[in-house]
């Protein structure tokens, strides 16, 4: 089949690369010229493991090609998708227009019967706004699919390959059958394929990404429970955990949830609760819950020195909202790290693959390391912001000599506290008592 995609963000680039993968002739479509032109030379605007290798295969077998010209996809493809974004506001207002305005540039253009298919994340009733944009437009046919994705960053091209299920929204069994067709290869280990109405799944992914916020939410008010009380959330955690009726994913404490998915649709799921006139206290809570994530960090490490940061240097490992991403939307690091600056500290970033782009965000007082124990040289303290694999086991002797102070702020609980404390080192991390060092620093 002929497919095409309209954007090339972190959902379009994955979406289109990975149903060529499969064999489809795919047409991805960007209005930023100088990204195609990148893209076409095999230089992708994001780091997603494993997808720079598929989109090069498939743009060698001509499979998978990329345009600035909405033409090429009009004119060729009986489906389309719709990849282009969302931005919520500060009051959960979701602005659909983007997704608006190309759905009318598509209508002006479609020769002939298409089949749209909207996976950017939008509110119920969106996709009846496509449709009547359609039936104004054009006199060809169309029918209007919902098809929302369920891909996290850093696993993106393996959530799309090998999903947990498949949500397709609309009320025609002919389509239904057509998407079933097109996912088949994706769910031969028996994962569910779910057919529902278009506003049903609109509201599928609002509905999980609010229930994943609310776990890292209770758990991380656990942790704070826990640290006034002298317990430790690590074992806590894992004994909640074995409760089958809840499970161990998404329990882990730290610095909060970042990125885009999950902050934007907890906003836009209290938005449209207070639209309709319905509480929003609880998914209110979530996001104030995980602002006050990094302020509680900030105040541990000021209060560590006395509030008197100007002058030392701290160490940053990593920098990105999660690891194997590049993406710093929402990132702690960045709160941290520009609260510190603007309090007179100095800072040295380490991240394997987010360097670059934290570069533009900073105009002084922050430098990138290559390499992950040069960002210790002289520092005064390290912090800890995502959870790369590296990081797990440092050599805890080199540390030592590299750092002026032997200080951790860990908000992501990668070391053992008596191990930390045995190797000399202030440790401290979220939801677990301090732990001072058991031997004398120099």
């Amino acid at each position: 089949m002929k497919i095409g995609v309209i954007g090339t963000g972190y959902q379009g680039l994955v979406t289109g690369t990975c149903l060529a993968e499969n064999g489809h002739q795919v047409i991805c479509m960007d209005r930023d010229a100088d990204r195609v032109s990148r893209l076409n030379q095999g230089e992708l605007p994001i780091h997603e493991p494993g997808l720079e290798e598929l989109v090069i295969r498939n743009m060698e077998e001509e499979r998978l090609r990329f345009t600035d010209t909405l033409d090429a996809v009009t004119d060729e493809c009986l489906m389309i998708f719709l990849c282009v974004g969302a931005p919520v506001d500060r009051n959960g207002h979701v602005d659909t227009s983007r997704v608006l305005d190309v759905s009318s540039a598509i209508a002006g253009k479609t020769p002939a019967y298409r089949i749209i298919v909207n996976k950017t994340t939008c509110p119920p009733g969106t996709a009846d706004r496509i449709e009547a944009i359609f039936r104004e437009a054009t006199p060809h046919p169309v029918d209007i699919v919902v098809n929302p994705d369920f891909m996290k960053e850093g696993s993106a091209v393996d959530d799309f390959l090998r999903p947990d299920r498949v949500v397709v929204g609309s009320e025609d069994v002919r389509i239904i059958e057509m998407f079933r067709e097109l996912y088949r290869p994706f769910l031969r280990t028996g994962k569910p394929f779910l057919a529902m109405s278009r506003r049903d799944a609109e509201m599928v992914k609002y509905a999980n990404n609010l229930m994943l916020a609310a776990r890292i939410s209770v758990m991380n008010q656990l942790a704070d429970l826990c640290e006034a009380l002298g317990c430790d959330i690590d074992q806590v955690r894992e004994a909640v955990g074995a409760d089958t009726r809840i499970g161990p994913m998404f329990l882990f404490p730290g610095l909060g949830f970042g990125g885009m998915g999950l902050p934007r649709d907890v906003a836009t799921c209290a938005g449209l609760a207070r639209e309709q006139g319905i509480p929003a206290g609880l998914m209110e809570s979530i996001l104030e819950v995980n602002r006050y994530r990094r302020e509680k960090f900030l105040q541990t490490i000021l209060a560590h020195f006395n509030e008197e940061v100007a002058g030392k240097h701290f160490a940053f490992w990593g920098a990105a909202f999660k690891p194997r991403t590049d993406d710093l939307r929402g990132a702690p690091a960045l709160d941290l790290i520009a609260a510190l600056v603007d309090r007179g500290a100095t800072v040295r970033v380490y991240d394997p693959v987010a360097g670059p782009k934290l570069a533009s965000r900073f105009s002084g007082g922050v430098e990138l390391a290559r390499k992950v124990y040069e960002a210790l040289e002289n520092a005064d303290a390290l912090v800890i912001t995502t959870e790369w694999n590296e990081f797990r086991r440092p050599d805890y002797e080199r540390m030592a000599a590299l750092m002026r102070q032997r200080v951790i702020f860990d908000g992501r609980n990668l070391f053992t506290p008596a191990v930390i404390a045995r190797a000399g080192f202030w440790y401290y991390s979220v939801g677990r008592p301090p732990a001072k060092p058991v031997t004398n620093q120099p």
